[in-house]
């Protein structure tokens, strides 16, 4: 059995917060504590930077979303201060960073530690991505820090000693922007922020041609995860003599009561009454259709977890592969082409039940936090064994 590594855990958010960052901040220390050691969040206090950061905290979420990072990347020396600090008062075998390479700004470690650091994108290859161009509402004077903000990713991640990424969109971006090597930069897929639900039913959900077929939509931005194309799809599907049906959770979307349709805005997991229903829905569900922009995508996975397919765009590093877990489709694809692929599905009942069985095992191989926390575990381990003093 490996040793169990001391590990500092930084971000700048908690990890105890298991509402940010989608959940996957939380389910990251989870896993790092399941299997690769013990695990202590350094906190993300900005030491005499502190009153900056309640400041930014206090406005507006727009404002502080895009603040935030770059003030941290601006008062880098001063907070780095304060992190090293933490680290001096203890040996950690490993420094891990999640989400925010800003809290890496100007770290020394001070003395031999595993840096590691893991995210669904880095801010220049979200921003030159074609979701961040889909999402683009930058203002122009933040263009001209862009070249400073990408000295400053290029420069932290370069000295990292391992980078993981969920999937090949974001180590290719990555690797491409900031000369990485194979060595440092490498793929490990995140899980679903659920926990399991277990094997689906004994008795498959049928689909075929005289069926009634049931999507579902999860969300809680309609527009921002593609919902009207979804429902536009429903409507070709229902033009077409198919008995659709669309479940929509998350969001209200602006659409007049349809018989076909069924809302549900808000479904707290941590009721067991609305857990059951959240189960329910997916449980019932024929697929998981959402057309949104995407670096990665929680839902598909926790789709995938129901052994329920998920139809979706080809963006970023979305978890969803052709006759795997589901198809996604090109960018520009239509409703139409969201229905065919439905109605393909209804005249092959047997290719319909295999992509549910091919879909739970995508989950149990490699959609869960568990694969993720092993794997993640022997890397570290490695690269600790490996460990040489650094000249400073």
């Amino acid at each position: 059995m490996a040793k169990r590594l001391k590990i500092a855990y930084l971000s700048d958010i908690s990890p105890l917060d298991r509402n940010l960052y989608s959940g996957g901040n939380a389910r990251i220390y989870d896993a790092l504590s399941k299997h690769a050691g013990d695990v202590t969040i350094l906190g993300n206090d900005w030491g005499l930077g502190e009153p900056v950061r309640r400041l930014l905290h206090k406005m507006p979420e727009a404002i502080n979303l895009r603040a935030r990072w770059r003030l941290h990347l601006a008062l880098g020396g001063l907070i780095a201060r304060n992190i090293q600090r933490k680290l001096a008062q203890e040996h950690y075998d490993v420094l891990f960073c999640a989400y925010s390479f800003q809290s890496l700004s100007r770290i020394s470690p001070p003395y031999p530690m595993v840096t590691a650091f893991t995210a669904d994108a880095t801010p220049t290859g979200y921003k030159r991505s074609e979701i961040g161009q889909n999402f683009d509402n930058y203002i122009s004077v933040s263009r001209v820090l862009d070249p400073i903000i990408l000295k400053s990713e290029r420069r932290i991640f370069s000295a990292l000693d391992l980078l993981l990424w969920p999937a090949e969109w974001q180590k290719e971006t990555a690797d491409a922007l900031y000369d990485l090597s194979d060595a440092q930069s490498m793929i490990v897929p995140w899980g679903a922020n659920i926990e399991d639900p277990g094997q689906p039913d004994d008795a498959p959900l049928l689909l075929g041609s005289k069926s009634s077929v049931t999507l579902l939509f999860v969300g809680r931005d309609w527009f921002a995860k593609g919902g009207p194309l979804v429902s536009e799809a429903v409507k070709v599907l229902r033009d077409k003599g198919i008995d659709a049906r669309l479940n929509v959770v998350g969001c209200t979307p602006p659409i007049k009561a349809q018989e076909w349709l069924r809302v549900y805005p808000s479904l707290d997991k941590s009721k067991p009454d609305q857990l059951a229903q959240f189960n329910a829905l997916f449980r019932q569900a024929h697929f998981l259709t959402m057309a949104s922009f995407e670096s990665w995508g929680f839902a598909f996975c926790e789709a995938s977890a129901y052994g329920l397919p998920s139809l979706c765009l080809k963006t970023g590093g979305v978890p969803v592969h052709d006759h795997v877990n589901g198809h996604a489709l090109a960018p520009g694809a239509t409703a139409q082409d969201f229905a065919d692929l439905i109605l393909g599905y209804l005249d092959d009942p047997a290719a319909y039940q295999a992509l549910r069985r091919s879909s739970r095992a995508e989950y149990e191989q490699h959609l869960n936090w568990d694969a993720w926390g092993q794997r993640v575990a022997e890397l570290l381990s490695e690269k600790v064994a490996a460990l040489t003093p650094r000249l400073p």
